[in-house]
């Protein structure tokens, strides 16, 4: 079966650079365009009443910045930024973009973006729709610049370290830029539960329960007095 198209919007305030990335949306069979916008808060409208799954945005633009843009989006909008400041690629990771990139760039790494942000939403797009939708097997995660596919089998927990997330898996360690928050919304919650601010673990994976602490695997994760109660609510509902 033919995967669905990715809806997606083009944000930029110099219309040649629309211009652009518009010819580029057109020649990407997989791709359809909702709207061209001219600024931030054009976009945030869009947003608001369709369903877009990849923007590619410019990030300095008057008012509403790219980055700031990029903080509003929900959960199921990827980012892809476009600009000519190369300065700014940490900041665009920072907010979970799937790829930036650099003005000027030409019509293979426009398609390289897109091909990333198809392999994101693949999963997404092949469950079955015969019966209740089968939970996911896997996450993608971006780490040293790739696309990482974890079986959420593997792993054990979920450790928050300033602007990185450690994700630790039977087989080892590894280290992404995104938020708890984000890793938190990935992560199914039947499967997954935060018991501290800086940890979320695999209730898969938990072998005994103590007093504010658990031990997965060969660790012992502290559960704070906020996240006790969800957590204990998770155990229950599993019959623990």
């Amino acid at each position: 079966m033919k995967s669905p198209k990715l809806n997606c919007i083009i944000v930029d305030d110099e219309p040649l650079a629309l211009d652009l990335l518009e010819e580029y949306v057109r020649r990407t069979p997989e791709l359809n365009l909702c709207a061209r916008c001219i600024d931030g808060a054009m976009a945030l409208e869009v947003l608001q009443r369709e369903r877009v799954d990849v923007a590619f945005v410019d990030i300095q633009m008057p008012q509403l910045s790219g980055l700031e843009l990029a903080r509003r989006v929900g959960a199921d909008t990827k980012v892809v930024f476009t600009t000519a400041f190369e300065q700014y690629a940490l900041e665009g990771f920072k907010v979970d973009a799937i790829d930036y990139l650099l003005k000027p760039f030409n019509y293979d790494e426009f398609r390289h973006a897109v091909e990333k942000s198809i392999a994101w939403f693949a999963p997404r797009q092949t469950e079955q729709p015969k019966a209740p939708a089968a939970a996911p097997r896997t996450i993608i995660v971006k780490a040293d610049y790739k696309q990482h596919v974890i079986p959420l089998d593997d792993i054990l927990y979920v450790k928050g370290e300033k602007d990185y997330v450690r994700i630790c898996t039977v087989s080892g360690e590894l280290k992404s830029l995104m938020s708890m928050r984000s890793a938190e919304e990935t992560l199914p919650e039947s499967r997954f539960c935060r018991v501290h601010r800086s940890y979320i673990v695999n209730l898969d994976r938990v072998t005994t329960v103590g007093r504010m602490q658990v031990t997965v695997g060969a660790d012992t994760i502290p559960v704070s007095e906020s996240y006790k109660d969800e957590f204990m609510r998770c155990l229950s509902e599993r019959g623990v």
